[in-house]
C-alpha cells in the first residue's frame, strides 16, 4: 500500500521505524484504545514491530505505516473482510493527536479500499473513545447500525461503527 495525502505517506514500515512503531504499540494512552497485546519487554514489542514490517510489505495485508515526513507517527491496518466489506483499524501516537492525521489517513485509505474491490469500508472505536469517532464521521462515515461487545484489558467495550459505501 502507498498512499500520499496532503501531508503524509501510507506506506509499507521500514526498518528506520521499528523503534517508532514499538513505543506505538507500548504507548499507554494508544494500549486503552487499540487492542494490542502487553508486552513483557522492549524486545518483545521489537519482535512484533519486526513482524508488522514484514506484514506491511505483503500488498494482501493492507497494513501501512502512517509517515509524516520522513516520521512514522502511527498504523492504519484492514482488521477484518467479508465479501466485499473491509474494517480498518488505525492508531496515532498520542503527540500527533488532534491535529487531523487520523482524519486525512483515514480519508486518504477510503478510495485505496474502493479500488481493491471493496464496496464498503468499515471502523469501529470504544464508545468511550469519542476522538475516533469523530474521525470517522470527519471521514465521511456514517454511524452504522451495529454495536458489538468487545472484552479488553479486564474490561467490557462497547463498540460503536461507521461505514461509507462505494457510489
Amino acid at each position: 500500500m502507498f498512499i500520499q495525502t496532503k501531508r503524509l505517506e501510507l506506506k509499507p514500515i521500514t526498518h528506520a521505524s521499528l523503534e517508532a512503531l514499538a513505543e506505538l504499540l507500548t504507548d499507554d494512552v494508544v494500549k486503552q484504545t487499540y487492542m494490542v497485546p502487553d508486552f513483557a519487554s522492549k524486545e518483545e514489542a521489537m519482535v512484533m514491530a519486526q513482524r508488522l514490517m514484514a506484514l506491511s510489505e505483503d500488498e494482501d495485508r493492507h497494513l501501512a505505516g502512517i509517515y509524516l515526513g520522513p516520521q512514522l507517527i502511527g498504523m492504519l491496518n484492514k482488521t477484518d473482510s467479508q465479501g466485499d466489506r473491509v474494517e480498518v483499524g488505525y492508531a496515532l501516537l498520542p503527540r500527533f493527536h488532534n491535529q487531523g492525521y487520523a482524519t486525512e489517513a483515514l480519508t486518504g485509505v477510503i478510495p485505496y479500499f474502493f479500488a481493491q474491490g471493496f464496496r464498503e469500508v468499515i471502523a469501529g472505536a470504544f464508545e468511550e473513545n469519542a476522538a475516533s469517532f469523530r474521525v470517522m464521521v470527519k471521514s465521511g462515515m456514517k454511524p452504522f447500525p451495529y454495536e458489538d461487545e468487545v472484552a479488553y484489558r479486564g474490561k467490557t467495550h462497547r463498540c460503536r461503527y461507521c461505514s461509507i459505501q462505494q457510489q
